[in-house]
C-alpha cells in the first residue's frame, strides 16, 4: 500500500554515503537508473579523483533558452547510532509515517522530489521550452571543495546553460516554507597567539595564553552582542546576524611548563549586510589590541555576496512565488544561516533559490533521529510538480534574443 516515490525515497536512505567514506558509486548507479528508467539523458563529470557529478538532462524544445538546475548533494554528514531509536541507514517508517534516516532532511528527500515531479510530468505528456538539468554532486556536508566549487569551473557546467537554479533549504516547524534567497559568507579564521615560555610555577609575564585570552574575550564580547541584537529584534532571523563561535584550541605540551604558542579556530557567518572588508579590520584590531606575536590566517575566506532577486519584477521570482500563491503557501524569506551549494551557484552568476517543501516539521539536518513524514514528502512532490512547469516555461528573456 506504500506509494511507489516513498518506497524509492526509502531506497535512496538506505545508500550509506556518510562521511568519512561515503558509497559514491552505489548513489550514482542508483540514481542513474532511476533517470534511464524516466528517459532522462545521463552524464557523469568527475571533477576530481573519486568525486564525481551525475547530471540527468529533460531536453527543452527550445535549449537555446537558459535552462532550470535543480541541485542536490547526495552525502551525508556523520552519525551517533547509540542515540538514534531507529538504525539511521535502514529507513524505518513508524506508525505514524515518520520515516527516520541519515539524510531524510538533508537532502536526499528533495533528491527524489526532484525526480518523482518530472516522473509525473513526462507521464502526463508536458514539455517545455527551457531545459531542466538535475545535478547530484558530492561533498557538500564538507564544504563542496571537490564538488559544487570544482563543478561550477568547468566547461561541462558552462554547457549547461543555467538561468535558475533550485538548491536545498530547510524544514520549517510553522505553517510557513522557507524560502533563501543568499548565504551568509563562512570564515574560518585561527589565531596564533606566540609569548614567552617558561615554568608553569612562576609569573611568566607577555604569555601566549595572556594574549589569546584578549583575543578571546574580544571574539566573544561581539558574538554576545550579535546574539543580543537578535533576541532584541523580533523581525530578525540568524541570517540576519554574525554568528561566532570559538570551535578549537590547541596549545600547551605540560602541565608544568608555561607554553610559547598557542592557536584558537573561530567560525564566523557573515551576512550579505555586512562590510567584510571593515569587518576583517575589526578581526584585525582585536588581533592587534591583544599584543605583539599575535597573527591570524584564514581557512576558509567566502567573500562573495551575491543575493538572487526576491521582486516580483524578476521573471524567475514571478514564476516561483506564483505558484505558490496559487497553492496558497506562505513564504518566509531568509538569508540562510550556514552555507550551501547555492553560493558556489551565486557566485558564477546565476540566481539561485535554497527551497526544501517541508513545513509543520521539525528541524533536524544533523540531529539525532531525523526523519521526515512521509505526507510531507508527497506534499513535496506536489509542489515541484507545479513549480518545474512555470519555471521551465518562463518566456524568453531580452538577454536571450
Amino acid at each position: 500500500s506504500e506509494d511507489p516515490s516513498v518506497t524509492l525515497f526509502r531506497e535512496y536512505l538506505r545508500i550509506d554515503t556518510v562521511h568519512p567514506k561515503p558509497d559514491y558509486d552505489a548513489a550514482i548507479q542508483f540514481l542513474e537508473r532511476v533517470g534511464t528508467d524516466l528517459g532522462l539523458a545521463c552524464q557523469k563529470v568527475e571533477v576530481c579523483q573519486g568525486r564525481v557529478v551525475l547530471i540527468l538532462t529533460w531536453q527543452g524544445t527550445n535549449p537555446r533558452l537558459r535552462s532550470i538546475l535543480l541541485n542536490s548533494h547526495t552525502d551525508v554528514v556523520p552519525v551517533f547510532e547509540e542515540h538514534w531509536t531507529y538504525p539511521p541507514f535502514e529507513a524505518v517508517k513508524d506508525s505514524q509515517g515518520n520515516i527516520y534516516a541519515r539524510g531524510a532532511q538533508d537532502m536526499k528527500c528533495v533528491s527524489i522530489q526532484y525526480l518523482e515531479a518530472i516522473r509525473r510530468l513526462k507521464a502526463e505528456g508536458k514539455c517545455f521550452a527551457r531545459t531542466i538539468h538535475v545535478t547530484f554532486v558530492p561533498d557538500e556536508e564538507v564544504g563542496g571543495h571537490k564538488g559544487m566549487e570544482m563543478f561550477v569551473q568547468r566547461p561541462e557546467f558552462r554547457a549547461l546553460n543555467v538561468g535558475f537554479a533550485l538548491d536545498e533549504g530547510l524544514a520549517s516547524p510553522s505553517d510557513t516554507f522557507s524560502v533563501f534567497y543568499g548565504e551568509k559568507s563562512p570564515w574560518w579564521i585561527k589565531v596564533k597567539c606566540v609569548g614567552s615560555p617558561g615554568h608553569g610555577s612562576r609569573f611568566i609575564s607577555n604569555t601566549a595564553a595572556e594574549k589569546m585570552h584578549k583575543v578571546i574575550t574580544s571574539f566573544l564580547a561581539f558574538r554576545e552582542s550579535e546574539k543580543q541584537r537578535l533576541k532584541a529584534d523580533s523581525s530578525l532571523t540568524l541570517g540576519d546576524v554574525t554568528s561566532l563561535n570559538l570551535t578549537m584550541l590547541e596549545g600547551g605540551v605540560s602541565f608544568n611548563v608555561v607554553p610559547s604558542e598557542m592557536a584558537a579556530g573561530f567560525d564566523i557567518r557573515i551576512p550579505p549586510t555586512v562590510d567584510l572588508k571593515a569587518f576583517e579590520e575589526q578581526v584585525a584590531a582585536w588581533c592587534r589590541s591583544a599584543g605583539d606575536g599575535v597573527t591570524y590566517e584564514f581557512h576558509q575566506k567566502c567573500m562573495d555576496q551575491h543575493i538572487t532577486s526576491t521582486e516580483e519584477s524578476d521573471p524567475w521570482w514571478k514564476a516561483f512565488s506564483g505558484v505558490c500563491r496559487d497553492m496558497k503557501l506562505q513564504l518566509k524569506l531568509e538569508i540562510f544561516p550556514a552555507a550551501t551549494d547555492s553560493r558556489y551557484i551565486r557566485a558564477v552568476r546565476h540566481p539561485a533559490i535554497g527551497f526544501s517543501p517541508m513545513n509543520r516539521t521539525p528541524v533536524l539536518l544533523h540531529d539525532h533521529n531525523e526523519f521526515l513524514n512521509e505526507q510531507v514528502f508527497l506534499r513535496g512532490i506536489d509542489i515541484y510538480t507545479r513549480l518545474l512547469p512555470a519555471l521551465a516555461s518562463v518566456p524568453p528573456l531580452p538577454t536571450e534574443g
